[in-house]
């Protein structure tokens, strides 16, 4: 069975379309790459991954059945990996549409595991992003992968790592893994990141590019090798 991954959280801003390409660069290239976002589809930005366009929602923010419809289509037809992208101003509606199709269930039963990809971040959104995770562990029977994001500080909460959280211990055998994305130097490791992303380039690019010296190169491989080794120690089978 090939595996869909959904990347979901309730806030915007918290590295969710940076997590996105960076799963689409890690899984095998023919993976199908789709962006749900309806006002910011920053996915589909980046050319060399190719994510398609599929504005789900109506003007009043509710799911368009007939382009989600769509959407599931072009997901049902290709037969290898899928990758979706969906935004944060859609995601009450996508939890609640997903629920009552039960859409999990429906893939399944057509061949294709469902993954959710969800994002914790440290600093004043801790509390919010916790939440949101909690949300999905309880109302989504998919398996996860929780990645937390050290852009604001460490992912700590009254204390805790969410390992340490009674959220974890409850739903851990969903759990497949927690992917960090560790706090580099702002002045090197965060300028260089900063420059790739909003020029909407991959790693491949940065690597060919003249624009990009041998030490800007060399911090984006290292970013590269640090998050690739931790998906590589992810059981996808699981799911």
């Amino acid at each position: 069975m090939s595996n869909i991954h959904l990347v979901l959280t309730a806030k915007g801003g918290v590295g969710k379309s940076y997590i996105s390409t960076l799963l689409a660069q890690y899984l095998d290239p023919d993976t199908f790459c789709a962006d749900t976002d309806p006002s910011n589809p920053t996915f589909t930005s980046y050319k060399a991954i190719g994510a398609k366009h599929f504005n789900i929602m109506t003007d009043d923010m509710n799911i368009d059945k007939s382009r989600f419809d769509a959407l599931m289509d072009a997901m049902l037809e290709h037969e290898g990996d899928c990758l979706v992208d969906n935004g944060s101003s859609s995601f009450l509606s996508m939890m609640a549409y997903m629920l009552e199709n039960n859409v999990i269930d429906f893939l399944h039963e057509a061949g294709k595991n469902v993954i959710i990809h969800s994002v914790l971040i440290g600093g004043l959104g801790v509390d919010e992003t916790t939440r949101g995770v909690s949300s999905l562990l309880q109302s989504q029977v998919a398996p996860m992968v929780i990645w937390e994001n050290e852009l604001y500080g460490p992912v700590v909460n009254d204390g805790l790592r969410f390992i340490d959280t009674d959220v974890y211990a409850n739903h851990r055998n969903r759990i497949l893994g927690i992917v960090r994305i560790a706090a580099r130097g702002a002045d090197t490791y965060g300028k260089d990141l900063h420059r790739m992303t909003s020029q909407k380039m991959t790693f491949a690019e940065v690597d060919q590019s003249t624009e990009f010296g041998a030490f800007n190169k060399q911090r984006m491989r290292t970013v590269r090798r640090d998050i690739f080794q931790q998906l590589d120690q992810l059981d996808f089978t699981r799911a």
